[in-house]
């Protein structure tokens, strides 16, 4: 249940050009399922425009977000190079246009350009330190420990204040920490009381830092 998994490494404009004269071009709608947790298919997903969530669920429909990706990363390179079935099931959030690259196809372009095995290395040595760093999460943080968290790894610097352009929901939230709704719920509201968070109608803006304990 990884609540800090770093993005994977982007690619460059130059990496991009390059794998989308490499893949097919496809555009999917909002909400349309990439791939399910489980199966086996062995297609590398490049995502040219839009945005794509990673989730796990369980039978009973519980969900929880490992991660977005937006334009210039990737994911399903696990299942290139293990052959082993999907580990995550990945939906699109936005319309979303996608280079899909063959098993085939993706090696040779490794053999062709070996900067590409080194970009996948380090992301795979950045996802093995994030799950590291998860683990220790679950141990050691309680809900609002989770919640605050993820707040801050959401937030960019800009003008001497930490602010999400993009704000999640409540519901998104605890999705991504494994908590309920409501649980949530009454953690920002503290926040937003105490002054801690400014929430507006797309951004969470986060003035002062946030409190050790709740």
């Amino acid at each position: 249940m990884p609540l800090n998994i770093l993005s994977p490494i982007a690619f460059s404009p130059e990496d991009l050009e390059l794998l989308r004269g490499c893949g097919v071009t496809r555009t999917y709608p909002k909400y349309t399922i990439l791939i399910h947790e489980g199966d086996l298919s062995d297609s590398l997903y490049i995502i040219l425009s839009g945005k794509v969530k990673v989730y796990i669920s369980d039978e009973g429909g519980k969900e929880v977000i490992l991660r977005t990706q937006k334009a210039g990363e990737y994911f399903g390179e696990l299942a290139l190079l293990d052959k082993g079935p999907r580990s995550a099931s990945v939906m699109t959030l936005d319309k979303s246009r996608l280079s899909v690259v063959s098993k085939t196809i993706f090696n040779r372009c490794l053999t062709e350009h070996p900067d590409f095995a080194l970009k996948l290395l380090c992301a795979l040595t950045q996802r093995v330190r994030s799950l590291t760093e998860n683990v220790k999460n679950l141990a050691l943080l309680d809900v609002y420990g989770r919640v605050a968290r993820t707040l801050l790894d959401l937030a960019i610097e800009k003008g001497g204040k930490l602010i999400i352009e993009e704000r999640p929901t409540h519901q998104e939230i605890a999705q991504r920490v494994g908590a309920s709704r409501e649980m949530v719920s009454r953690i920002m509201g503290d926040l937003a009381t105490g002054g801690y968070i400014e929430v507006t109608s797309k951004t969470i803006i986060i003035p002062h830092r946030l409190p050790s304990a709740w």
